[in-house]
């Protein structure tokens, strides 16, 4: 035992070095709670004070934002949770802080949850229709302090609320345990709704005491949403309708056969709009289905290491004297790697046809047959049909309609990979016709029973049948959307612009019935295989985007509206990702290239207390995390400032309520319908402006087609000429922009030389994380020019890897990392990153100094320079700062150093 602890001891040694050599280059960097930025880091000069003074938010005619006859653009953050109920005494520093990091806009999310801390409901109560009073006025303190300092605010309604019986629903709504599927109920349940209405008149018609005013009157609320990241067709798609409560589905059931009714008035002229149709059956197709000649025209399909073999056996029902024996001796990862079939069959685009087969199996267990290609890319021509299989003989028809035209089809067995075990075939038949049955004989709109369609069984359902069933949720949601809107206007007289939810979780066509589109995006967000939220079992992938093509920007462009406001209500690249630096600046520029109105960081915090944590808490809260605070404050000068001119060229789709009605069909929960499905291209964006015209609009007569557009090659420059992103050299992407106000250089720089225009020139040096750094210059005041006739100011922000102290880090191999629940302890850790920066400004008139973490000065850094007499600062982690300011005057001025 004395042994085994002496071993112990020195393998904890060794990882106690390890660890210090690990940490060994970097230093602590806290940014303070409750110290705002100062000098040339203070943006306040940004913001109006207070928020509101020009009127309501309003949009214009050319569908941008407007507070009286100026344009305003909004950068912000979430107050998630317990964060939007601060504390009365950290109140008006966490909001002065805010305001001159140049934030203007909070976006209040998740008051609503049960897990919230506070709540802005009180659950004690038993059910959610009380607010929660200590709550409410913590929230109204915290509201009238950021008014004050010029921050406006997003009021958010439906995010996290679980409804309960004791709310007054039927007691199977506390079955329910998710409560996103409770919300979905809520788009079509009537009382749901009216709850829902309950909590909005609630909350916008209370009177604020330290405003005087309601949240429904307030200039100051700026935009309120109704329902977070949902909606109905969304929850089809996730199969939430099909798992609620029997009492919703046939309340939903009995709408649907209503809104059938109000469209074809009776079951004759339904069964006829739906394709049932009835043919004479044709000749046999197939050859050998009895497999009385072996195996003759049948074949195997064995993949990707499964084995099985195919035997003609006696073991054979009724009537026939041969069966096929498919023995799986050894499976594989997919169901496919095993399949049956027999190819060169020729069939006919919107033909029926009728397959029938006798089966069984070693064990109850299913396969899948179709008609599919027996070429690439291999499709199915009619659904992929799930057969339950038992231990005895059992005689199978189904009825097929094919999609298109095929001179090479087969008859496929499949799905027989995942198990070993054994299948028995015979009595084959593919004949031409049948009857295709859209309805049950048991079912008829007279006796309004038309079943709903459920998503487990969305490939077996006819086209028709699933086009109507979207058509009829879109409705439904629709109602649901525009009903909230105008009880939200005219109802309660809200004066603030009125939202949904995103496009993703909603159509463009119904988003657009509002004031504004929004979205959401993360990059590498956390991924849990275990359970959701696990924390002990996730991980997010460690890997900058800024080397890769397919990104959260080139997917979120197509999202855009024509003549709609845009915005972007969530991002974040989470912790514990390394390359974070880079996030806020690359969205800020390319948001501005496509001239989009608002982009809030997700989040602030998720609490109110232990505000001192001097550390990275999770894997979104920002307060305390060093390199994002220093690139939201960068990137909220270039964005509220309009630093990068918007795009000269649009690059335009149209796109119908009937096309996203077809490329619903074949969508997913999350990602519902937007201009990437009609042919838009989201790296266009990266060089020129984007966005889709609904039905009903006209784009611009110079509008371009995205086959127009040229998006191959190592480099893409946007044109304007000030944005680049370059991945010429593999794994080592670079991004830079060149514009007047704001220089940045992001991504695999080191050894480069980047000339950002102006006479800035910018030479990153090497960095733990292959030569990755964030480096932006921002000019606070003056102009960049050699001749310096007044006084210029520049901020200077130099960020890479960062990390907490003795953090839980592991690789799991893939680019996969996880902390697990050890996010270390304080202080943060950061790399202090090293670049040779010239500047147009003589030598003899610069002054640069090293900032602390409240932006305020403390050394003075050494000027060089050129053989011409520019400035030159060298910075690096000699410093201890992850920012820098310079100023440069005509007449240096005097100064102190501490």
């Amino acid at each position: 035992m004395k042994r085994l602890a002496k071993i112990l001891s020195l393998v904890l040694c060794l990882f106690c070095l390890q660890s210090a050599r690990a940490q060994s280059d970097l230093f602590p960097f806290v940014v303070p709670w409750d110290g705002a930025p100062s000098g040339a880091a203070d943006m306040s000069v940004l913001l109006h004070r207070p928020a509101g003074k020009f009127g309501h938010v309003r949009v214009g005619a050319d569908g941008h934002f407007y507070v009286g006859a100026q344009r305003i653009r909004f950068w912000g953050v979430n107050m998630t949770a317990g964060s939007c109920f601060q504390h009365k005494q950290n109140a008006p520093k966490v909001a002065l802080r805010l305001a001159k990091a140049g934030v203007n806009i909070v976006r209040f999310h998740h008051m609503d949850a049960p897990w919230a801390n506070p709540s802005l409901i009180n659950y004690s109560t038993g059910g959610s229709r009380q607010l929660n009073l200590q709550a409410l006025d913590n929230l109204d303190y915290f509201f009238a302090q950021l008014k004050q300092v010029g921050i406006y605010t997003n009021i958010n309604l439906l995010v996290h609320r679980r409804f309960s019986s004791r709310d007054g629903l039927p007691a199977e709504i506390d079955s329910v345990t998710d409560m996103k599927d409770q919300h979905v109920i809520g788009f079509f349940y009537q009382p749901m709704i009216e709850l829902q209405k309950e909590y909005a008149r609630q909350l916008l018609t209370h009177r604020n005491p330290y405003t005087g005013l309601t949240y429904a009157q307030d200039p100051a609320v700026a935009f309120v949403e109704i329902n977070n990241e949902n909606g109905l067709i969304q929850g089809f798609l996730g199969s939430v309708l099909d798992r609620i409560p029997a009492v919703f589905q046939q309340d939903l059931q009995r709408q649907w056969n209503e809104w059938l009714l109000a469209k074809y008035g009776n079951s004759t002229n339904l069964r006829q709009a739906w394709g049932e149709r009835s043919e004479p059956l044709g000749p046999e197709m197939l050859t050998n289905g009895n497999y009385t000649n072996g195996t003759t025209g049948w074949y195997l399909e064995q993949h990707a290491g499964a084995q099985a073999s195919a035997t003609v056996v006696t073991d054979a029902p009724s009537g026939y004297s041969r069966s096929v024996r498919i023995q799986v001796t050894r499976a594989g990862s997919q169901g496919w790697h095993i399949q049956w079939g027999q190819p060169g069959l020729r069939v006919v685009g919107n033909g029926i046809y009728t397959l029938s087969f006798w089966a069984k199996a070693s064990t109850n267990r299913n396969f899948t047959v179709a008609i599919a290609m027996a070429h690439e890319p291999w499709s199915g021509l009619t659904p992929w049909t799930p057969v339950s299989l038992t231990t005895t003989w059992r005689r199978y028809e189904f009825t097929f309609v094919v999609r298109q035209d095929d001179d090479n089809a087969r008859v496929l067995f499949t799905d027989m990979g995942l198990n070993t075990g054994s299948y028995w075939i015979t009595g084959v038949s593919l004949r031409r016709g049948g009857t295709v049955r859209v309805i049950p004989v048991d079912q008829s709109l007279e006796a309004r029973n038309i079943a709903s369609v459920l998503r487990s069984n969305w490939w077996n359902t006819p086209e028709p049948i699933q086009k109507d069933w979207l058509r009829f949720l879109r409705d439904t949601e629709e109602r649901y959307w525009n009903g909230l809107y105008r009880y939200l206007k005219q109802d309660l007289g809200v004066r603030a612009l009125v939202t949904g939810t995103i496009i993703g979780c909603a159509l463009p066509s119904t988003m657009a019935q509002t004031d504004l589109i929004d979205t959401h995006s993360y990059w590498q967000h956390p991924e849990f295989p275990g359970g959701d939220w696990d924390p002990r079992n996730w991980f997010i992938r460690n890997i900058p985007m800024v080397n890769y093509r397919d990104n959260t920007f080139t997917g979120l462009a197509p999202k855009r509206v024509w003549g709609k406001p845009f915005t972007l209500s969530e991002y974040n690249h989470p912790a514990p990702n390394t390359y974070t630096s880079e996030g806020l600046i690359l969205l800020a520029a390319y948001a501005l290239l496509q001239d989009w109105d608002a982009v809030y960081f997700y989040t602030y915090a998720h609490r109110r207390d232990e505000l001192d944590a001097r550390r990275i808490t999770g894997f979104f809260d920002i307060d305390q995390h060093p390199t994002q605070w220093m690139s939201l404050v960068a990137a909220a000068a270039m964005f509220l400032r309009g630093d990068v001119a918007p795009a000269q060229q649009l690059v335009g789709v149209t796109l119908s309520r009937e096309q996203e009605i077809e490329h619903l069909r074949w969508s997913w929960a999350w990602r519902l319908v937007d201009g990437e499905h009609v042919g838009l291209r989201g790296l266009i964006a990266l060089k020129h402006r984007v966005a889709v015209a609904l039905e009903g609009q006209t784009l611009p007569i110079s509008t371009l087609r995205p086959d127009q557009v040229d998006t191959s090659g190592d480099v893409l420059v946007s044109d304007t000429g000030q944005l680049r992103w370059d991945w010429s050299v593999p794994g080592r992407g670079v991004f830079t922009v060149a514009s007047p106000r704001t220089k940045a250089v992001v991504g695999f720089g080191a050894g480069r030389r980047f000339d950002l225009g102006d006479g800035v020139v910018v030479e990153p040096g090497n960095t733990r994380q292959n030569g990755f750094s964030a480096i932006t210059l921002t000019v606070k005041q003056g102009v960049l020019s050699s001749q310096v006739t007044q006084h210029t100011q520049l901020l200077i922000t130099a960020t890479g890897y960062v990390q907490n102290t003795d953090w839980g880090w592991e690789e799991l191999g893939d680019n996969r990392v996880t902390v697990r629940d050890n996010w270390g302890r304080a202080p943060s850790l950061v790399e202090g990153i090293s670049a040779r920066i010239t500047l147009p400004m003589p030598a003899s008139v610069v002054q640069v100094y090293a900032l602390d973490g409240r932006g305020g000065r403390t050394v003075r850094v050494p000027v060089g320079r050129t053989a011409d007499g520019k400035a030159v600062v060298e910075i690096g982690p000699q410093y201890g700062t992850l920012w820098y300011e310079v100023v440069a005057s005509a007449r240096r001025p005097i100064t102190r150093e501490r």
